[in-house]
């Protein structure tokens, strides 16, 4: 059975959420938080794992979290980032600019393991919502419109029925492939990407994010730990090459393991006197390859009782730190949504009039590499690198690339600081 059409129902009621990684337990936090206690978190997998590698949170998905109560937790779990430097292929420095506190937010921005951050959402649900509510092991096949209500149906289990159904359930989410039967795979753009972790010394500041050299040949890499006893400190790092001529797409799983020889090949000569690229390469224990693929932005999210949030709505190209943080966004969005707006289909009205054109804005400039566009510039007119980096850029010019990005992204410091908060008083 397709998606139904879109009706009127209360906002109240039995909240079924497909997914339970960051931007599903954000939801179910955020809806908690506004006095929504008729939960239900659905998670494929066995048990919620601390998984995965290094990302990004940037300041507006912090200011979230942090209203969310959990600014200690993040503080504890992450490395508030310092700056973001930009670098051509040689190692030099194109642009470098402050993030966080330092960049005039309110909040900070924090580079964190993936699995230390879904850790302590599953705690604060547990917390704050009782393990009962949150149900492992059970994979979504589809949602079912009824009369007055919305019956989920899984492989493994029972159906189970709600007022609300959230497909939270990732980039392969069978909540949005029901809803868009012909749509197909995931898009690839021919680059594979090489993600792990590992401990290396500190660079820079101590807690510089960097990216080098140019879409479809790039390096991205920063710590995600304070220092351990040996002055070490946990890396995060991130392989991209254009890889498609003769072959298939990788496989799309995030278990996927790499020949580490690949990896070492294509980036192993990169040493700079500042950072020692095939230093950390060395140091990779286990190697993840992934595709770097997406989706077309869709026309409309919501159907009948359903709608669609994170990478189920909008998956994107791993450029400019934003998967999660959009997640987190879409989370505490649609709880707002559902909590003021008289009926549901005002809510999804609501929640979409201010994520979908916000996220495919988002997606298509992540395709166009805006946010690092002045690394393309530069390969495109300095490919040999360069004396002095004014050489190749007008005056002005990378403060504009910089400041479109944050536009785009929505957080530009003044716009961020400034806009009322998502929070809502919970409901009587």
């Amino acid at each position: 059975m397709g998606c139904g059409q879109t009706g009127s129902v209360e906002p109240d009621g039995r909240v079924l959420i497909c997914g339970g990684g960051i931007g599903g337990l954000s939801l179910a936090l955020s809806l908690h938080a506004a006095g929504w206690t008729d939960l239900e978190v659905f998670e494929a997998a066995p048990r919620i794992e601390e998984l995965g590698v290094g990302i990004n949170l940037l300041p507006h998905a912090v200011r979230e979290l942090t209203e969310l109560g959990l600014a200690d937790e993040l503080a504890a779990a992450g490395l508030a980032t310092a700056e973001l430097v930009l670098c051509n292929k040689h190692g030099q420095h194109i642009w470098r600019e402050p993030r966080g506190l330092a960049a005039g937010y309110r909040w900070p921005q924090y580079s964190i393991h993936r699995g230390r951050l879904l850790g302590l959402l599953h705690r604060a649900f547990l917390e704050r919502l009782g393990k009962d509510r949150l149900h492992t092991g059970h994979r979504v096949v589809r949602a079912e419109d009824q009369t007055d209500a919305i019956g989920l149906h899984f492989t493994d289990r029972p159906p189970v029925r709600g007022d609300v159904v959230v497909g939270a359930d990732g980039i392969h989410s069978a909540i949005r492939a029901q809803c868009y039967p012909d749509e197909g795979a995931v898009l690839w753009n021919g680059q594979t990407l090489w993600r792990s972790t590992a401990w290396a010394p500190p660079f820079l500041t101590g807690r510089s994010m960097v990216v080098l050299g140019y879409f479809g040949y790039r390096v991205v890499t920063y710590p995600i730990s304070e220092p351990r006893a040996d002055g070490l400190v946990l890396t995060n790092i991130v392989l991209e090459a254009q890889t498609a001529v003769g072959r298939p797409m990788p496989r799309h799983a995030w278990d996927h393991t790499a020949d580490p020889d690949e990896p070492r090949a294509r980036f192993g000569q990169l040493h700079f006197d500042w950072l020692d690229v095939a230093e950390i390469i060395d140091a990779v224990p286990i190697w993840w390859q992934y595709p770097m693929a997406d989706r077309d932005p869709l026309p409309q999210w919501s159907f009948g009782r359903l709608t669609l949030l994170g990478d189920a709505a909008h998956p994107m190209y791993p450029v400019g730190s934003n998967g999660a943080s959009q997640a987190i966004l879409d989370a505490r969005t649609l709880a707002r949504s559902l909590t003021l707006q008289p009926n549901l289909e005002a809510a999804f009205a609501d929640y979409e009039g201010v994520r979908r054109t916000a996220t495919s804005a988002i997606v298509r400039s992540n395709r166009a590499v805006l946010s690092e566009r002045c690394m393309e510039l530069a390969e495109e007119r300095a490919p040999d690198g360069f004396d002095d980096v004014s050489d190749v850029f007008a005056p002005g010019e990378l403060e504009e690339l910089s400041a479109e990005f944050r536009r785009i992204a929505g957080f530009d410091p003044t716009v961020l600081n400034e806009r009322p908060s998502l929070s809502v008083a919970p409901r009587s």
